[in-house]
């Protein structure tokens, strides 16, 4: 029988989830994400110091936030050396309620892909799911600059990103249900709360189901996921993003696989319309304390990892 992860292929398009492109060559991912706390962890890896060393001896006497621009870039070259379609590369997470500076970061990496040679068609950028950032999409999107809409935990936040016609977003399976594992404690029971019932699968599950519902084009990509049951009873996403780890053990594994989302299902479903103008946006968001926590939680990690990232480059 075949692998779990051949079977996931006919069903989902996998992504590679990781900065590390020398372990993603093994698993065949059509496309590949990054952000900056992988960024981060593989910039510490022996191999590739060449690589950092050849970004700073060509960006020597610049700002260091030029010098991050041109790493992410280098490394997502490197990425599409391997993968065949697109890689995702992250705005700084610090301009996640700047519009316009968001506009013009998101800009400024496009164009240095295109030095080097690489179509805007095989980059996204990503950008946070808060109003400001989603507002950056919708101007992006109109200029034919495709976004991953990250760092997205709710319905509301999956709307808006529709409505900005944005071209594919991640919603964050693991760490929607950490929070939910951290609030419900002892009474947590993996065979009650896991499986088809994981809070973290059932919120892509609802994104996905609206989104097909009401025929909207923006892809879902589901991601951060804590172990392989996540994924299986996501199979039949659009996309999803999954780290090596994960994808060793899909490889591994060899039990039957069913997709557990289609269109045709989605779209016989009794589904409301919902208003996401920033008002609603605002004031939903706010009323769903996962994901508010999770917003601002995620916003600042990657804050933090992008500040160590610049350390390692000055060191």
């Amino acid at each position: 029988m075949s692998t779990l992860l051949e079977q996931l292929k006919q069903y989902t398009k996998v992504v590679a989830d990781t900065g590390d492109f020398e372990r993603m060559q093994a698993f065949l991912p059509q496309d590949a994400t990054t952000n900056p706390s992988l960024i981060l962890k593989a910039a510490q890896l022996p191999n590739y110091q060449n690589l950092i060393n050849q970004v700073k001896t060509s960006t020597s006497g610049q700002p260091v936030d030029q010098v991050i621009d041109a790493l992410l870039v280098a490394f997502g070259i490197e990425i599409l050396k391997i993968v065949p379609g697109r890689v995702s590369t992250e705005v700084d997470a610090r301009l996640s309620f700047d519009t316009d500076a968001t506009i013009q970061k998101a800009r400024e990496i496009i164009a240095a892909y295109e030095a080097n040679g690489i179509s805007k068609n095989r980059v996204l950028i990503k950008i946070a799911s808060t109003w400001e950032g989603i507002q950056a999409a919708k101007v992006l999107q109109a200029e034919g600059i495709s976004c991953n809409m990250t760092l997205l935990f709710s319905l509301i936040q999956a709307v808006a990103c529709a409505d900005a016609k944005a071209q594919l977003i991640s919603p964050f399976v693991g760490r929607i249900t950490d929070w939910h594992k951290k609030a419900i404690g002892v009474e947590w029971r993996d065979e009650v709360h896991g499986g088809p019932n994981d809070p973290g699968v059932v919120s892509v599950k609802n994104i996905y189901h609206y989104y097909k519902k009401f025929g909207i084009k923006t892809e879902v990509m589901g991601a951060s996921f804590r172990n392989i049951g996540q994924i299986t009873h996501l199979a039949g996403c659009d996309l999803l993003t999954i780290s090596p780890e994960l994808l060793g053990e899909l490889q591994g594994h060899s039990h039957e696989l069913q997709p557990a989302l289609s269109v045709a299902s989605s779209q016989s479903m009794a589904i409301q319309p919902i208003n996401a103008d920033e008002k609603s946006f605002r004031y939903q968001l706010n009323q769903d304390a996962m994901a508010t926590e999770k917003l601002s939680e995620g916003i600042r990690l990657f804050c933090v990892d992008i500040e160590k990232l610049e350390k390692v480059l000055q060191a």
